[in-house]
C-alpha cells in the first residue's frame, strides 16, 4: 500500500528504538515452563486446555477462543496483547536470542499463507502487503508504520547480498518508489500479500521481482 502525502511524520517520529526492541510471541510448537503457565491460566478461566508445557492444537484452539471472547484477532498466537489480557502484565521481553525471534517471526508469517488479499486490510480475514507485514511484527512488539513508503523509512539500510531471514523487502509495482513490502525468509525467497495470490511465499529474483527490488531494512 503506497502513500503519496506524507502525513505521517508525527508519528514517525514517535518511532523509536525502543519499540524496536527485541520481543516475543508464543506460538503453536513452543514448549516449556512459559506455555504451561499460559495453559494453565486458560483453564482456570474455564477453557479446555491441559497445563503440559506443550502448545500443540488444543492450546491454539483454547487461545482463539479467549481471542474472540475479548474481541482479539483469533490467530492462536499469544502475542503481547493476549499475553497482556490473559496474565494481566506485560509478555516478556528478550526471552529469545535475535535468531530465535526471527523464527518465530518467519513461523508467524507462514502461518497465514493464502489469506486473501484485500486492499487496506490488516487482519488475518485480509491483508495488503504493509498491512501484513505490520500485524506480524506487531505480535514481537514492532509497531511498523501503515504503508510501505513509510515501512521503508525505519530500520537500518540493508545491501542484499546481506540479507538475513526476517528483514522487510521492498519493491516497486504500482506507483514509484516502495509500494510493496513483504519479509525475507532467506535462500531467496519472501513471503508477502500479493493482490493475485493473496499470502505467498516468492523468489527474489524471479523476473517479476528481481526487476521490482529497490531496497531492504532491518529492524530486529
Amino acid at each position: 500500500m503506497h502513500k503519496f502525502l506524507r502525513t505521517t511524520v508525527c508519528f514517525l517520529m514517535l518511532f523509536s528504538a525502543a519499540s524496536l526492541a527485541s520481543a516475543s510471541a508464543f506460538v503453536q510448537g513452543d514448549e516449556g515452563q512459559d506455555i504451561a503457565m499460559i495453559q494453565s491460566k486458560l483453564s482456570s478461566l474455564g477453557y479446555q486446555v491441559s497445563a503440559d508445557g506443550d502448545f500443540g492444537e488444543q492450546t491454539t484452539l483454547a487461545v482463539q477462543a479467549f481471542q474472540r471472547d475479548h474481541g482479539l484477532t483469533d490467530d492462536g498466537i499469544v502475542g503481547a496483547q493476549t499475553f497482556r489480557l490473559l496474565m494481566g502484565r506485560d509478555i516478556p521481553v528478550s526471552r529469545d536470542s535475535s535468531s530465535t525471534t526471527v523464527r518465530r517471526l518467519i513461523q508467524t508469517a507462514s502461518r497465514y499463507m493464502g489469506v486473501p488479499y484485500v486492499f487496506g486490510g490488516t487482519t488475518p480475514n485480509g491483508f495488503d502487503c504493509s498491512g501484513f507485514t505490520r500485524f506480524v511484527f506487531a505480535n514481537y512488539g514492532i509497531q511498523l508504520p501503515r504503508a510501505a513508503d513509510e515501512q521503508y523509512d525505519v530500520g537500518q539500510s540493508v545491501s542484499y547480498n546481506r540479507l538475513q531471514p526476517g528483514d522487510l523487502v521492498f519493491f516497486s509495482t504500482y506507483a514509484p518508489g516502495a509500494s510493496h513490502s513483504g519479509i525475507y525468509l532467506g535462500n531467496g525467497q519472501f513471503i508477502s500479500a500479493t493482490s493475485s495470490r493473496g499470502v505467498a511465499i516468492d523468489r527474489m529474483e524471479s523476473s517479476y521481482w528481481g526487476a521490482r527490488y529497490i531496497g531492504a531494512r532491518r529492524v530486529l
